[in-house]
């Protein structure tokens, strides 16, 4: 019962289950502008009530009752689809890829970024104490520090 109730409570099954009440209530919107906007406007090209009468193709070996071939609802399927495919399209993944750019974007800028006065590592300073004290740069090179790590007055020349 436990591993049930972690499966059920874990985000991905919380998220799955809102998009799914979300789709189908927006597959009624869709539909509903399909059905009594689309529709109406093709089938009148075709002089028909909907487009799920118009384009049909009567088969002259099927029975006088057959409806024949529907390549109007094929049509209006296709619609329907293309519809629903734009709107998820330009309402969600557009703007979610952009987001999501800008905080890749956002996060790349703040790793690069190194603040100009950053204080000298423990490291450094002896090191640069070293060669003061030495009069002579180290055999691994020079490690005075540049002006605003740290130093407060300029490097021995």
């Amino acid at each position: 019962m436990k591993g049930f109730r972690e499966f059920v409570l874990r985000g991905n099954v919380v998220d799955l289950a809102v998009a799914v009440v979300i789709g189908a209530a927006f597959t009624a919107i869709v539909t509903s502008i399909v059905v009594n906007v689309i529709n109406p406007l093709i089938a009148s090209f075709f002089n028909a009530s909907s487009l799920s009468t118009a384009l049909v193709v009567h088969l002259p070996w099927s029975p006088a009752k057959a409806q024949g071939l529907m390549f109007g609802a094929v049509l209006g399927a296709i619609i329907n689809f293309l519809i629903v495919a734009a709107v998820v399209y330009f309402a969600f993944v557009l703007p979610l890829n952009w987001a999501m750019k800008r905080a890749f974007a956002r996060k790349q800028a703040e790793e690069t970024a190194t603040p100009a006065d950053t204080p000298p590592t423990e490291t450094e300073l002896l090191i640069q104490i070293r060669d003061l004290l030495a009069g002579a740069p180290s055999p691994e090179g020079d490690h005075t520090l540049p002006p605003g790590r740290g130093s407060h007055r300029a490097p021995a020349e």
